[in-house]
Order: C-alpha cells, then structure tokens, then sequence
C-alpha cells in the first residue's frame, strides 16, 4: 500500500509537470494542443522515471541504460494511451480546456502506469 502512495505522489508531481510544460507550450509557442502534449509527455516521462527510480521503487538491479529503456517502453505504451483518451475528449468536447483533458486522461493512465512499472521494470 505504501508504494501505492508514493506512486500516487510520483504521478501528482508528474502530473503538475505535464500540465506546467503543456500550459507554457501552449502559451509561448504556435504548436497547439496536440504537439504540445507530445512533448509534455515526454518531459513527464522524464520527470517520473527519477521520482519512481528513487522514491516508488528504488533503482533495480539491471542498470541504468536497461531501466531506462524499460521504463521507456512502459511509458511510451502507457502515454499511447493517455494521449488517446485526451484526443478523444478534446474531439468530444472541443470546448474543453486542454488541461482538463490531461487530467482525464492522466487518470486513466495511472493503472497501466502502475502494473507496467512495477512488473516490467523495478524489482519486486
């Protein structure tokens, strides 16, 4: 359960840097809602993978490079995802604020995020 806590913790400060990065791309730049969120998953991503290293699971024991790629590969799975639901619901209501829809779509993704993590690419 614990880890489950501080996964919720990772995620929320993901979270705050995902919508931070896509409101300030969206802001200073001409790229729109869907590049920007592409880039503001990556960024997120990033982000993550150092707070779920160091606080949700603690480093395991393939190495860096291995756990990267690995978290990477969650990750981008995990992000196809989340990606697909913000479309969706930035097409469904496309009054919607952008951030809103990360959120949504933030949400959705947190379970795969979760089982993909700790069952592909930190030890048990």
């Amino acid at each position: 359960m614990q880890r489950v806590v501080r996964f919720v913790f990772a995620g929320g400060i993901g979270f705050v840097s995902d919508a931070a990065a896509l409101w300030l791309l969206l802001a200073i730049t001409p790229l729109g809602p869907f590049v920007s969120r592409i880039l503001s998953i990556g960024f997120a991503l990033c982000v993550t993978w150092q707070i779920n290293r160091h606080l949700t699971f603690s480093p395991s024991s393939r190495g860096m490079t291995r756990e990267g790629a690995r978290y990477g590969g969650v990750g981008v799975a995990t992000s196809i995802v989340n990606y697909a639901v913000y479309s969706a619901v930035l097409f469904a209501v496309p009054a919607i604020s952008p951030l809103v829809a990360l959120a949504i779509a933030s949400l959705v993704a947190m379970t795969l995020s979760f089982l993909g993590y700790s069952r592909l690419v930190f030890d048990r």
